[in-house]
């Protein structure tokens, strides 16, 4: 099953299965974010990708410019390993992981939650890839994907049993947009997905494609 019918079997659940009003509260701040245009600030194709300096889950430094000097990047921004549908796309990435390196290109994926946190989502979900930790969301605000979740949101987030404070640090409810980049080997992107609505996300066949075709050229 593609990541977009499991994506959209989830909305699906979720529709019939939470309360009407705080299905409805969500949505409405899914639409707001979207009308906001917030997405329209990150970069896009042609332009070039911020460095980082960022920590894998066991805390090593990872920089693009020395990821970039093996081949392509792929860099995906994701919410946490909390979010059900940030799940799902991680295990779709892990699917095709061998494609990608098979092409020569790494993937990373980005998250604001903290290295220990990390570490759980990769063992929850068996990946074979890093992910980095983006402490206070600073890299993805950098570029334009930051928001911060609404009160209305924290309080039905916070009934669900789920402590962002404990995920991403006190204080600390800024969170990305669903993003993936293809990053070519000099540092210009050739391949832009930003959503505001975090329950669509790239399918990774495509990037698999999009990767193909830029080493084709």
């Amino acid at each position: 099953m593609s990541l977009s019918a499991q994506l959209t079997e989830r909305r699906e659940y979720s529709r019939q299965n939470l309360p009407k009003d705080i299905h409805a509260t969500m949505m409405q701040a899914t639409k707001a974010l979207i009308e906001s245009g917030i997405a329209d600030n990150a970069p896009g194709v042609g332009q070039r990708l911020p460095s980082f300096y960022l920590p894998n889950q066991l805390g090593e430094t990872r920089n693009l410019d020395r990821l970039l000097e093996k081949g392509p990047v792929v860099v995906t921004f994701y919410r946490g390993g909390w979010c059900p549908y940030c799940s799902m796309e991680l295990r779709a990435y892990q699917k095709v992981l061998d494609d990608i390196s098979t092409l020569g290109a790494t993937l990373v994926a980005i998250t604001p939650e903290l290295p220990d946190a990390s570490l759980s989502t990769i063992e929850k979900n068996e990946l074979a890839f890093e992910v980095l930790s983006d402490s206070n969301s600073d890299y993805a605000r950098k570029l334009g994907l930051v928001f911060s979740l609404p009160e209305t949101l924290r309080a039905i987030y916070k009934n669900f049993g789920l402590d962002l404070e404990k995920h991403n640090g006190e204080g600390q409810f800024d969170l990305p947009l669903p993003a993936t980049f293809i990053v070519g080997n000099d540092g210009i992107i050739v391949s832009s997905f930003v959503h505001a609505d975090y329950t669509l996300r790239k399918e990774p066949d495509e990037v698999v494609a999009e990767l193909r075709a830029y080493l084709n050229r």
